[in-house]
């Protein structure tokens, strides 16, 4: 007896329709796995025949072998419960094959029988229409995302019981309720504004033009100047998201499992990792399943690195590809997939191990050599990936003690909007949406810059002795 049913997995970000096929045939009542199955997927063989027959269906006693195709890929998650599920009770005719063609399915079992959230389910619905499949059968936790993907049915279903009842005989299982997400407002988080900051105009200015740019940013100061209250109110005048651009971000964060309600992401993420994160957590990886990092969570948003000297060398430096190219390629024995990772850089830091150096009012106790040594931890080639580098002073008392509020975060992001959509029309062609992923030689032709710009810039790279990089980052701060 065979069985054949369409499965869904996800590869780094992108989604896969895959073929499995299930045979019972002679021999001891056993379960076996082809098609390079990774130890998630083994794990099902112990989670399936539990569910199946607690959902009051029947699990043949005889050998079954079920192989997930194409065999040239190695299958990861938790996610192929269900379509092996379905494949056997295909082989064993307790499903009818119409629907099996039409349809593609996805999820986790527990031994229970009802289905439980799956990370990806975003990227594997939008690979399902792709494939122009007439819908997905997922669980009902993941109904929610998979909705977000235009003229695809979607089949919430809470249990296998409830998945074959449709196949059977057509009804659908009850809709689940609309889910409401709090990260959802659009603005990010409304708790905070910047009109909470005193003084630092300057650093005010910064933030507006790294937001305006999508430029990377670097504060220095003595601690308490409010490098970290700056910080994290960058996001808070960022431009909403597009449709695209939060399908991107869901689609990120669902495979992560970071998704903290169903539905689409509609706020610019903030993330602010620990001094303590590995390369792989930053940057993405593990060994088998190869999951996003923090960088890539960050995608169209503000990663913020807080004490950035206190990081590990080896994860800092592993940013420079994605400050470069927006994307991160993370390669194991398993494969190499690849993460987008086009977000802001904000990072703070003290000027020395103490902290007060340069300051006018504390005494820096640190010796000459090691300040050189604490600023060393920041390579060249990193600094020049950071296009707006500041010195956040002190607060003066009238500054700190100060009744006025500063301009709010909603002024700023009405700015930064119409600086936006400025840019995005000037680049239509180009394929780029603001002036930080403008590549270097077109930079230089759109920044048009006056007589009187060139030669002071030319002063600057002489006397200041100016890498490539940093001269076009100045060129595309010329650019409204």
């Amino acid at each position: 007896m065979y069985g054949r049913v369409l499965g869904l997995s996800v590869v780094g970000v992108v989604g896969h329709v895959l073929t499995v096929e299930a045979h019972i045939g002679r021999g001891l009542p056993s379960l076996t796995m082809t098609g390079l199955p990774g130890a998630s997927v083994q794990d099902a063989r112990d989670r399936i025949r539990p569910a199946v027959e607690s959902s009051g269906l029947e699990w043949p006693l005889r050998r079954v072998v079920v192989n997930l195709s194409p065999g040239n890929v190695r299958k990861e998650g938790a996610g192929f419960d269900l379509p092996i599920a379905m494949g056997v009770l295909a082989a064993s005719k307790q499903v009818p094959a119409a629907n099996l063609e039409r349809y593609a399915f996805a999820g986790e079992l527990s031994l229970d029988g009802s289905l439980t959230a799956t990370p990806g389910i975003l990227s594997m619905a939008i690979a399902a229409s792709r494939r122009r499949l007439a819908g997905v059968v997922v669980p009902a936790a993941n109904a929610s995302e998979a909705k977000l993907v235009d003229d695809l049915d979607v089949v919430a279903a809470p249990s296998l019981s409830e998945a074959v009842a449709f196949l059977r005989s057509g009804r659908r299982p009850a809709e689940p309720p609309p889910a409401t997400a709090p990260h959802d407002a659009p603005g990010g988080d409304r708790s905070i504004d910047l009109r909470e900051v005193r003084g630092q105009a300057r650093a005010r200015r910064a933030l507006e033009v790294a937001a305006a740019g999508g430029h990377n940013l670097l504060l220095m100061g003595s601690p308490g100047a409010g490098k970290t209250m700056l910080a994290r109110r960058l996001a808070t005048i960022l431009p909403d998201l597009t449709r695209a651009e939060a399908l991107e971000v869901t689609q990120l964060h669902s495979i992560a499992g970071v998704l903290s309600s169903p539905g689409l992401v509609k706020a610019r993420p903030f993330r602010s990792p620990h001094q303590s994160v590995s390369l792989a957590g930053l940057l993405g990886g593990g060994s088998a399943l190869l999951r996003p990092g923090e960088v890539s969570l960050a995608h169209h948003g503000v990663l913020f690195l807080d004490e950035l000297t206190e990081f590990r060398r080896d994860a800092v430096e592993g940013l420079r590809q994605a400050l470069e190219d927006g994307r991160v390629v993370v390669t194991r024995a398993v494969g190499s997939v690849e993460f987008p990772a086009r977000c802001t850089l904000v990072a703070a830091a003290n000027p020395c191990p103490c902290g007060y150096f340069g300051d006018s009012r504390r005494h820096c106790a640190c010796p000459p050599n090691r300040v050189q040594l604490y600023r060393q931890k920041l390579s060249g080639p990193l600094l020049d990936r950071i296009d707006l580098r500041l010195e956040v002073p002190r607060l003066s008392k009238g500054e700190l003690l100060g009744e006025s509020p500063g301009e709010s975060s909603e002024a700023l992001r009405e700015r930064v909007q119409a600086a936006r959509e400025r840019q995005r029309a000037r680049y239509a062609a180009l394929g780029v949406s603001c002036n930080g992923q403008l590549p270097g030689p077109l930079a230089r032709r759109e920044a048009r810059l006056s007589a009187s710009a060139e030669s002071l810039l030319a002063k600057a790279v002489e006397s200041l002795a100016l890498t490539t990089q940093t001269w076009l980052d100045v060129c595309e701060q010329f650019l409204g």
